[in-house]
């Protein structure tokens, strides 16, 4: 172990992501607060709690050109931050530039698409949602799981999306249109964590 950073009081940290300057991680604990912590410096230089109730932060996410960071919270709010410089975070401002009600209760997971043109959302209310940037304007709806769905992950050009759920199955959408065109099953258990590797093979 390289590094060893620690919340005050311990707080549990729910999620966290690396900034794509390679020098900074974005945490959501617990608590409510999303932290930035510099890898170089080895401190937490910036530490802000987007909604005033200890509401737990679930899921946070960083745009691949460093400009936007997202927080979301279990109640379903979003919270959208557009950096200054999107080669430091740490200026990270206390109240964010959009908070938004994306779904009705717990966001599990928000992600940047590769392009930063989408976000995505996926949720405890078995939907997943494509948000448009910077106004995170609803684009579209992905409804065929059947319980809480827990992952997603863009396609490499940002044309597909696939999801992971506790109903036991993954699938693939196509987000030209907003079809399924997969449908992958056999796990007995909920599938909590998925991943997408589209890069061609020669």
């Amino acid at each position: 172990c390289q590094r060893n950073y620690e919340n005050k009081g311990k707080v549990p940290v729910n999620t966290v992501t690396l900034h794509p300057n390679q020098a900074q991680v974005i945490s959501g604990d617990q608590n409510g607060c999303v932290r930035v912590w510099d890898l170089v410096a080895n401190k937490c230089f910036a530490e802000v709690a987007p909604q005033n109730e200890d509401v737990a932060i679930r899921s946070v996410s960083v745009s691949s050109d460093g400009r936007m960071i997202v927080a979301a919270n279990n109640v379903g709010n979003c919270f959208l931050w557009h950096m200054d410089s999107p080669q430091n975070c740490s200026a990270i401002e206390a109240a964010p530039k959009d908070s938004k009600r994306l779904h009705d209760t717990y966001i599990l997971k928000c992600l940047f698409s590769p392009d930063d043109k989408h976000l995505a959302t996926a949720s405890a209310d078995k939907k997943v949602k494509i948000w448009t940037l910077p106004d995170l304007s609803l684009k579209q709806v992905l409804e065929k799981h059947q319980r809480w769905v827990y992952d997603c992950a863009f396609s490499a050009d940002s044309s597909y999306l696939v999801t992971a759920s506790s109903d036991g199955s993954a699938r693939l959408w196509d987000l030209s249109n907003g079809d399924m065109i997969r449908h992958y099953t056999g796990h007995k258990k909920s599938v909590v964590a998925v991943a997408l590797n589209d890069t061609s093979v020669e």
